[in-house]
């Protein structure tokens, strides 16, 4: 996949002030300008961190926007922060275009990773 591949990131998100700007500069230092156009959302502001399990929980989500072509809205999501500058879902719902996830999973003691899912298509 490639940078243009990408519509939405299922954030991390923890909702502090360093990991969030951190997490923020990272997207942006990979997809650079194109970050502008993807669509961000944080599942943690709906459930809870489950630590190990929210990789996995990002994967679930990931793979459900792709099918329901539904990026999910970032709860309690009240004041922007000017360092993360993203395009946060929030309110509703927003149904959109999404062919290429990005989730994010950072883990204590440095066990992070992103996984991609992208839509499959048959040729």
């Amino acid at each position: 996949m490639s940078v243009d591949d990408i519509d939405y990131i299922n954030a991390h998100g923890t909702s502090t002030a360093a990991n969030d700007k951190a997490e923020t500069q990272a997207l942006r230092d990979v997809l650079g300008s194109r970050l502008d156009s993807v669509a961000v959302s944080g599942t943690k502001s709906v459930i809870g961190h489950l630590i190990h399990g929210a990789g996995a929980v990002g994967a679930v989500v990931a793979t459900k926007t792709v099918m329901e072509q539904e990026v999910h809205p970032t709860a309690n999501y009240e004041t922007p922060d000017p360092d993360c500058d993203l395009d946060v879902v929030t309110g509703e719902p927003r149904s959109m275009k999404v062919d290429g996830v990005l989730v994010n999973a950072f883990g204590f003691g440095g066990q992070n990773a992103t996984l991609s899912v992208r839509r499959y298509v048959e040729v």
